[in-house]
């Protein structure tokens, strides 16, 4: 039986997009132009514009790579706030076995979704 070989081509590598590593809410994300997530509760309106200055890296198309010490001084990343609303609620249950203890309740945490311009 004749096994049927896989041609694997390789495609030219593709162009390095900028990006930034910013630092908001106690978490860090990678965030590019045009980008949409949702990050820790911030306090602004929907619509606003917010500025991050915890700027730790950024890389430039040309792939030119800058690392802040923490931060990088002078630099920002702006984005629009889409959205505030909170996550599915989560149900957390502590149970103690053998005793007819148990405790029930929910949480929804709150989020601002933004899109970087």
């Amino acid at each position: 039986m004749a096994t049927k070989a896989t041609k694997t081509t390789t495609t030219e590598a593709e162009t390095p997009k900028a990006f930034s590593v910013i630092e908001t809410g106690g978490k860090q994300y990678i965030v590019t132009d045009g980008s949409a997530l949702r990050i820790e509760k911030l306090v602004a309106e929907e619509g606003e514009v917010v500025t991050f200055d915890k700027v730790l890296l950024t890389v430039d198309a040309a792939g030119k790579i800058t690392i802040g010490t923490p931060y990088i001084d002078g630099v920002t990343v702006t984005a629009s706030v889409e959205k505030q609303g909170r996550y599915k609620k989560i149900r957390v249950i502590h149970f103690k076995s053998k005793s007819n203890r148990h405790k029930t309740y929910g949480h929804r945490q709150p989020f601002t979704a933004v899109k970087i311009k």
